[in-house]
């Protein structure tokens, strides 16, 4: 757990945009000092292809939101995605060597529980606890101070390709950064964006981001459901290039601006003018086409997503709703398409003022700094790892206007890197 005045910066690699955010721990919540984001050229649907390039991305944003923040960042949580991630359930039990719980038994049992023959191409990103069981008693959350002999856990296990760990976490190095822990990134958005009484109630999020759809099931305040979706807002920006006939940049601010995801949402005498490809000249269409390029895409995104869910068995845990995040939920219709499709309540999750966890009230992100700038969607994955490394690592990050860049420490620890990877 982060004490006052403690510095951490949350890094979101994503497939469309790299976005750094820099917050310090105070006594009302986390204050975000900065705010970094640079184009990403290095990942395709979450997983790194381009070493090089990602490692500009990075840079780019992390110096961005040094700038802002007065900061040195040294260090981060990243955040991983893609279609290699796993969840699963898995149980440990342990006998007590005391009659009463101590720390050392929950991490005895969770090691037990993380005690699974998986394949080697593949490793354990985290182990969440959903109950523990105390000489048969259930549902409890935290066992420390209870008396018994034998002590079981109920855990959903994440897991990720070693391979894109490596590079996310090679791309860090290389921009001079030491990684502190890789967050799988529905955990992250989830902080950010979910109130503990939906997290209890029970609760579907789903983020759509540029390359994938991360999905997230909380039920009882935990982590029972991960999955995500090799599908995202860069395919529905394919589809408007390609039904338009304009570049994929073109097609992407006309998505942005114009762009929505239910047809009869839109009139029919609105147009707009789509730049040709080249030197050809613009050519007008009415907004009612762009729309019927993006509904089906989008209905595909949440079908799939709806089948995950089905075929969990966690569908029915959601009694609160669905929280909709991401950059992809900006989109006029993104809502109203949602509801229509799972049939229950949808809102739209916004990094701001949520505490990030029941036991933790007042972890949380305070009024004030540039609060304003990431209550966005788009920022809800960084933001999500700013609070994770609050709740659960000490400083590793140079405080903001007490330190130079030029400080012995931050060059020694970029020289070490530096040889590391010479070497």
């Amino acid at each position: 757990m982060a004490e006052v005045g403690e510095v951490i910066c949350g890094l979101d690699i994503g497939t469309t945009k790299v976005a750094a955010i820099i917050g310090e721990v105070t006594p009302n919540g986390i204050e975000i000092l900065g705010v970094g984001t640079s184009p990403s050229d290095g990942l395709r649907q979450g997983v790194v292809v381009n070493i090089e390039a990602t490692t500009s991305s990075i840079q780019a944003a992390i110096q961005e939101a040094e700038q802002m923040a007065a900061a040195d960042v040294q260090s981060v949580f990243v955040g991983i995605a893609g279609g290699h991630i796993r969840g699963f359930n898995s149980t440990g039990q342990v006998s007590m060597r005391s009659r009463e719980v101590e720390h050392t038994d929950v991490a005895r049992v969770i090691e037990q529980a993380k005690a699974v023959n998986i394949p080697l191409d593949r490793q354990i990103i985290h182990t969440v606890p959903l109950e523990y069981i105390i000489d048969g008693q259930g549902q409890i959350r935290d066992p420390i101070g209870m008396n018994g002999v034998r002590m079981e856990v109920r855990a959903h296990v994440i897991t990720a390709a070693v391979t894109s760990v490596q590079n996310i976490v090679k791309c860090c190095n290389r921009a001079g950064l030491e990684v502190i822990e890789v967050v799988v990134e529905p955990i992250a958005s989830a902080l950010a964006v979910l109130h503990a009484d939906e997290r209890d109630l029970g609760v579907v999020m789903i983020d759509i981001g540029g390359g994938t759809t991360d999905i997230a099931v909380y039920h009882e305040g935990s982590n029972v459901f991960t999955s995500v979706i090799v599908m995202g807002g860069h395919r529905i920006t394919q589809d408007v290039a390609h039904g338009l006939r304009t570049s994929a940049g073109e097609a992407e601010a006309l998505k942005r601006k114009h762009g929505c995801a239910l047809i009869s949402m839109v009139e029919d005498d609105e147009g707009i003018e789509v730049p040709g490809v080249g030197p050809r000249p613009p050519r007008s269409f009415k907004r009612r086409f762009l729309a019927e390029v993006i509904e089906p895409r989008v209905e595909e995104i949440f079908l799939l997503a709806q089948q995950e869910l089905l075929a969990s068995g966690c569908a029915e845990l959601a009694a609160s709703g669905l929280v909709l995040t991401g950059g992809g939920a900006q989109m006029d219709g993104m809502l109203e398409i949602a509801e229509d499709i799972f049939q229950m309540p949808v809102r739209k999750g916004v990094p701001q003022a949520v505490a990030s966890d029941r036991v933790l009230p007042h972890l949380r992100l305070a009024e004030g700094g540039f609060s304003a700038v990431i209550a966005d969607p788009k920022f809800a994955t960084g933001v999500g790892l700013v609070l994770f490394g609050a709740a659960h690592e000490p400083l590793r990050i140079e405080a903001p206007r007490h330190k130079s860049k030029e400080d012995g420490p931050g060059l020694a620890r970029r020289l070490g890197a530096w040889v590391r990877e010479m070497f």
